[in-house]
């Protein structure tokens, strides 16, 4: 399972022109869903996530955890995270986990993160305009399978 974690000031997804969730600072996590990944993986984001100090403390420095802040998370899916490009010129995803599982994980993803803080969401399967509002920027790569 891999998250990539953008702290923003602001995020939000829209569905056809209508806005759809927006949080306000935070995380943006897009969610990439492979094939073998279990609740475990979700257990290991989801703790290493809300604990992760990338919130500046009063002296600008990196010490704050998105609990520390009070902060909101705006979770996507996002199966492109899942492709390779290490043959060929276009993406393949045959390492995606296929869409009815996915979303299960996604969901108890959400689920297992809202146990901690205020989590908002785009909607599964649909494409979305996402829009973030990148505060640094400060962007991270977890991958379930190296922590």
């Amino acid at each position: 399972m891999i998250a990539l974690l953008q702290r923003v000031s602001r995020s939000s997804v829209a569905i056809g022109g209508e806005t759809v969730a927006h949080i306000g600072r935070g995380l943006n996590i897009l969610l990439g869903i492979k094939k073998g990944d279990t609740d475990a993986d979700i257990d290991k984001l989801v703790g290493k996530i809300v604990h992760l100090r990338i919130f500046a403390d009063g002296a600008g420095k990196m010490n704050r955890s998105i609990l520390d802040i009070g902060g909101e998370a705006l979770v996507v899916s996002q199966f492109t995270l899942a492709g390779s490009v290490r043959k060929g010129r276009r993406p393949s995803f045959d390492d995606a986990m296929p869409p009815e599982e996915a979303k299960r994980l996604y969901e108890c993803f959400c689920k297992a993160f809202e146990a901690h803080l205020p989590v908002k969401t785009g909607v599964f399967g649909a494409m979305m305009e996402v829009t973030i509002h990148n505060d640094g920027p400060v962007t991270f790569i977890l991958d379930s399978k190296e922590l």
